[in-house]
């Protein structure tokens, strides 16, 4: 009996003896395609033809491109699954695959633990003005000369949430730890037991109020550039604000604007909108702690993630389902 054809789109760095077991129920192929020029010449030559799920990485888009319409397209009938190692998913058009039949999983909860740890990270070293230190230690200067301004510390502050999933709440109980009182935002108010006793506010009132802001919501249409000009200008002088989500739920060139202007105090950012391009405002500036996307990088998290995925991918093919479906497709 013929196996089910999986493709592999990336690499698996540490999952290994779990990827290996897939072999027992379908044959895996890869592409050749170094790009998304070749990997759509590829598709048109049928060289996909009869795959019904693929596992892909957050660095194959490299060589498709984001997985779009126009792709989408091109990929054979025969997919159905789409197994996505990550849990942000905005290279993936959820409603092209939806149209075309396909199904798309994330790994929601694997990364929840080391992004908020790295939350905390830059909340904190934000927070203390630690990075101009950093910077001048490493440049001779000690502290800096003159020496920079005083920091602040944590207790007492009003932590904001922009995003109340898994990361968020999982940031509360940390923030907390920390002695901050925690308040969010989200699309709909938690139950009292999800939230763990945070405070629900409106939008207007989360900005306003808000000694500190964490991003900690998805990248869509809706939420681009959520945060502008005109957030900024709500928000109390001298706020502190942090972005482990998506940079572009944030307009970099109008953060700039807002550091210099000292309606923001300090940030840190661990994602960008352009990446690996960063504004070179930020890169200048010493009160903005920069992170190069590693709210996940670690050995423990990278392999929850891909055992995760992986499963998703047996799930699919054992069972005709994904385990866990995207937000969009939870209904269907």
């Amino acid at each position: 009996m013929t196996k089910p054809l999986v493709l592999l789109l990336g690499e698996i760095e540490h999952a290994h003896k779990e990827w290996a077991s897939i072999s027992k129920i379908a044959d895996v192929i890869e592409p050749k395609a170094r790009s998304r020029e070749e990997f759509i010449t590829e598709c048109k030559s049928g060289a996909f033809d009869n795959v019904v799920a693929t596992y892909r990485t957050f660095q194959s888009v490299a060589i498709t491109g984001l997985i779009d319409e126009e792709l989408i397209a091109l990929l054979p009938r025969s997919l159905k699954f789409i197994a996505h190692n990550g849990a942000g998913y905005d290279q993936i058009d959820v409603h092209a695959c939806t149209a075309h039949g396909i199904r798309v999983s994330n790994v929601p909860t694997a990364v929840d633990d080391a992004t908020a740890d790295t939350n905390m990270f830059l909340i904190l070293g934000a927070l203390r003005g630690f990075n101009t230190s950093m910077i001048a230690l490493r440049n001779g200067h000690w502290k800096g000369s003159p020496p920079p301004p005083l920091g602040h510390d944590p207790q007492g502050k009003v932590l904001g949430i922009l995003g109340m999933g898994g990361i968020g709440r999982n940031l509360k109980k940390k923030a907390e730890a920390f002695g901050m009182t925690v308040q969010y935002y989200n699309r709909s108010k938690l139950s009292e037991e999800l939230s763990g006793g945070a405070k629900y506010v409106g939008f207007d009132e989360l900005l306003k109020t808000s000694d500190v802001l964490s991003l900690n919501l998805p990248l869509n249409k809706q939420t681009r550039h959520i945060i502008s000009t005109k957030e900024f200008e709500q928000m109390k002088k001298g706020i502190v604000i942090v972005n482990t989500a998506r940079g572009a739920v944030m307009d970099e060139a109008a953060l700039v604007v807002a550091l210099e202007k000292g309606q923001v105090w300090s940030c840190g950012l661990d994602v960008f909108e352009e990446e690996p391009k960063v504004h070179a405002g930020l890169i200048a500036n010493p009160h903005v702690m920069l992170v190069p996307h590693m709210g996940t990088w670690t050995v423990e998290t990278q392999t929850k993630m891909e055992t995760w995925c992986i499963d998703n991918v047996r799930s699919a093919i054992e069972k005709g389902k994904l385990m866990s479906p995207v937000g969009e497709q939870k209904d269907i």
